[in-house]
């Protein structure tokens, strides 16, 4: 019989780093709002979240990256907004800033929840808002509690 491991969100103990970008505030308020709900359920102590800012979705790989240098986190957390204009400066800042939160986290194999929306309208993006940053969260939280039951095994 196969062995699976089960999906896990508990975050009791786990401390989290939240990178927001500070591009469409009101968006990125609503993505932190959702972030934090979620840590909170999940027993993540308040004390043990630590919030940066960064200006826009560009940069917030740097910032996860010297988080993850640290040492510090057991997960990380993406937040921010890219919504499209007229130009292709887009699809730039959508692609770049995707890459390097995936090459962050592979580079350092801290969990990183992903909550940067890339979306064509405002209204888009604060429909979304909320749900993304919970579910980045959650995101990042489970694969903090798959890695540890990984290497348990």
């Amino acid at each position: 019989m196969a062995r699976r491991i089960a999906p896990r969100t508990a975050g009791a103990g786990r401390r989290v780093g939240l990178v927001l970008s500070r591009f469409n505030p009101a968006i990125g308020d609503g993505l932190l709002a959702g972030a934090q709900r979620a840590l909170a359920e999940a027993g993540v102590a308040a004390g043990d979240v630590t919030i940066v800012t960064v200006p826009g979705a560009l940069e917030t790989p740097q910032a996860l990256q010297r988080l993850a240098q640290s040492g510090e986190y057991d997960a990380l957390v993406a937040l921010g907004a890219v919504i499209r204009g007229e130009t292709y400066h887009f699809e730039i800042v959508s692609n770049e800033s995707a890459r390097g939160v995936a090459e962050v986290a592979l580079q350092f194999g801290v969990p990183i929840g992903n909550a940067i929306l890339t979306c064509d309208t405002d209204e888009q993006a604060l429909a979304r808002m909320d749900a993304k940053g919970h579910e980045a969260a959650l995101a990042a939280l489970e694969l903090a509690n798959l890695f540890d039951d990984l290497d348990d095994a």
